[in-house]
């Protein structure tokens, strides 16, 4: 269930800027920091590199109780990936181009995209300093690999060649796959037992990172969603859930993670 603005408590003090919004409601909202895309972009009359995401990510975050921030890649060290996750309370690692295989040690697949490697070395600081500090993490396709790899697992680089054509159609039209959870996950609590989904990834998990389960496959059994074991929230889909506006309960489940994390920001 998505959170609303009567889940957060209210506050006597109204914010000077939003008169209608008590500081208290707006501060205790969870602050969602989302990674992005660098890469070349048209608008208007322009033609450039610039950073972007899809908007069904921003309303994914929104509609769910959530404030979106987006952090776009750029020059990172532990301390710059440190100091950028002080100021969220979750972290969403979104879709996007295939990771560079050098990461995971293997050769690239002639079907593999071109690497961004700025991205991925942004992308693995964030996620490394996040679980460090335990932050919620939300993995959406691209994302569930960053996750698997970060923690030492490695990639199928193109799916049809094990025999599993269908989840990715190309020219930005999403499959519809139905996923089937395992019991007991995390991710099972939140969507139930099956859940028909939005697909768009051509490459899969292969060997599992450490400290992660499998929380969801697909009929033919590709793994669709792993979580982190333990109590903290870190869970990753390899389908597209933002795509599915009337489905937010992922979002919803990070959502209600993170604002434990921001209320504890808040003054009593």
């Amino acid at each position: 269930m998505a959170l609303s603005g009567s889940d957060f408590p209210a506050s006597r003090h109204k914010n000077s800027r939003n008169p209608g919004v008590s500081e208290s409601f707006a501060s205790a909202r969870p602050v969602i920091g989302m990674t992005t895309y660098l890469q070349q972009a048209q608008t208007g009359a322009w033609d450039v590199r610039a950073s972007f995401l899809p908007e069904a990510y921003l309303h994914g975050v929104t509609r769910a109780g959530g404030i979106a921030t987006l952090l776009p890649p750029q020059p990172v060290d532990v301390g710059i990936a440190a100091r950028v996750l002080t100021g969220i309370d979750g972290l969403v690692i979104t879709g996007g181009r295939d990771i560079a295989p050098a990461a995971y040690g293997h050769r690239p697949h002639p079907a593999t995209d071109e690497p961004d490697t700025g991205r991925d070395e942004w992308e693995f600081a964030l996620l490394a300093g996040a679980l460090r500090c335990r932050l919620p993490v939300l993995g959406i396709c691209r994302g569930a690999q960053v996750l698997n790899v970060a923690l030492g697992g490695t990639l199928h680089q193109h799916l049809p060649d094990i025999g599993h054509p269908g989840h990715q159609r190309g020219r930005a039209i999403f499959s519809t796959s139905t996923v089937h959870t395992v019991p007991h996950t995390r991710v099972a609590a939140l969507i139930g037992e099956t859940a028909a989904v939005a697909c768009y990834h051509h490459q899969g998990i292969d060997r599992l990172g450490e400290r992660l389960v499998v929380s969801a496959r697909d009929g033919n059994g590709v793994v669709e969603a792993t979580e982190m074991t333990g109590a903290d929230f870190v869970v990753a889909v390899q389908w597209h859930p933002e795509e599915t506006p009337g489905d937010l309960r992922l979002f919803a489940g990070l959502i209600e993670a993170a604002a434990v994390r921001a209320a504890e920001r808040v003054p009593s």
